[in-house]
């Protein structure tokens, strides 16, 4: 098998557009007006003079957006996960913005992508950096997928397709669960919420809340589809994923209000002043964790694909300079390594190694054997993992 054959194919990629109950959901919604949701505060997808903007910072990023050598992993195994965390907390970043989270028990996946263009096309599109640590069929039992939004570096089609054979819960924002229907998750087991709603699934309670940030899946579900981030609490521990989002006030409100957390999963890279309402920067990301009152900060993102002009391994320099100017707990582990709060947090700063330099024959593709991370086909499923006991 190719890495391209896991990869989402288009028409079907696009999704479906919210009907019926699903719409008349959306419709009710306080965040939808005109024929379409809103953020929480003013937003602007791109900036005045934003063409202007793009090429002079593609120029000045030129040869600096991918690493120089092969970005190092930490290859898991469905076995790795059969005892769970000895602290009850534990997180394994698989690039990108994929988190598998082991809390009080049971695993929660956000925003998983195993494919290996984030694209509606296996012909087009960003393709991976790395390969994903962890094949396919080495996915342990998990109890509940989540879901960001329904941009393709969040959204992969192709993934929900296998997940839906499994029989984990999906929790997405509203009007999402048009897509995963469309690909054959049963209605059962979708969750849609809206803002500052909750739900609880295998004993943990979900809420979707605000981010600053939007969704386009293509134009003929444009405007009927929100965008969240993710609070994710158990009996004894919580944890906030990000998703994508620009920076706005109402993290300090979120902190208060669902706050501390043991660890924030933040967006800190594919950022740009062409889109600077829309996506953080590192010390934005810093600002937004210290704001939601978080412990340990694991930055997602980055390193995985090539979305923005910005050197590779920018997101992780500013991130680590600006936490170690407010004395802030960062763990920035090679994709595939556990990160468990409790027991201390990944040492040494892996990425200078293979940061980009404007030399001859340096910032080019490397080889990242994409197709070991896939591992076979989605229908090839591993025989079903029972849940950690609990």
């Amino acid at each position: 098998m190719t890495g391209q054959a896991f990869a989402p194919q288009w028409p079907a990629a696009f999704g479906a557009r919210p009907a019926g109950d699903r719409l008349a959901r959306v419709r009710r919604s306080p965040h939808f007006f005109d024929g379409a949701f809103r953020n929480p505060v003013p937003t602007r997808r791109m900036a005045d003079g934003a063409l202007r903007l793009m090429l002079r910072r593609q120029r000045a990023a030129a040869g600096l957006r991918r690493p120089s050598g092969a970005i190092p992993l930490t290859w898991r195994r469905a076995a790795d996960y059969a005892d769970g965390p000895e602290s009850g907390l534990r997180a394994t970043w698989l690039g990108h913005a994929t988190v598998l989270v082991e809390i009080d028990n049971r695993r929660v996946l956000f925003d998983p992508v195993w494919s290996t263009r984030c694209s509606p096309s296996a012909a087009f599109g960003p393709a991976r950096l790395h390969a994903l640590p962890m094949r396919w069929p080495e996915l342990p039992y998990v109890d509940a997928v989540v879901i960001s939004h329904d941009h393709y570096d969040h959204l992969d089609m192709a993934t929900v397709k296998a997940l839906a054979r499994r029989d984990a819960q999906f929790l997405v924002p509203l009007g999402l669960g048009a897509h995963l229907e469309r690909w054959g998750v049963p209605d059962e087991r979708i969750t849609e919420l809206d803002w500052h709603e909750s739900a609880e699934v295998a004993g943990l309670s979900f809420t979707a809340t605000p981010a600053r940030h939007y969704c386009n899946r293509g134009a003929r579900v444009l405007g009927t589809v929100l965008w969240a981030s993710w609070v994710v609490a158990g009996p004894a521990h919580r944890v906030f994923h990000s998703g994508d989002t620009g920076y706005f006030p109402g993290f300090v409100d979120l902190g208060d209000a669902y706050g501390p957390f043991d660890l924030t999963m933040m967006q800190v890279g594919a950022y740009c002043d062409a889109w600077p309402d829309v996506h953080l920067t590192p010390e934005e990301g810093v600002r937004a964790h210290v704001d939601l009152a978080g412990g340990v900060l694991l930055p997602i993102h980055w390193a995985t694909f090539d979305l923005a002009p910005h050197a590779w391994h920018e997101p992780a320099a500013r991130t680590v300079a600006e936490t170690a100017r407010l004395g802030v707990p960062v763990a920035v582990p090679w994709p595939g390594a556990f990160v468990e709060p409790a027991l201390g947090l990944p040492d040494g700063d892996w990425w200078r190694d293979i940061a980009p330099l404007r030399e001859p024959g340096r910032g080019k593709p490397v080889d990242v054997t994409v197709e070991a991370s896939l591992g076979g086909s989605p229908l090839q499923d591993p025989p079903r993992k029972e849940p950690v006991a609990g």
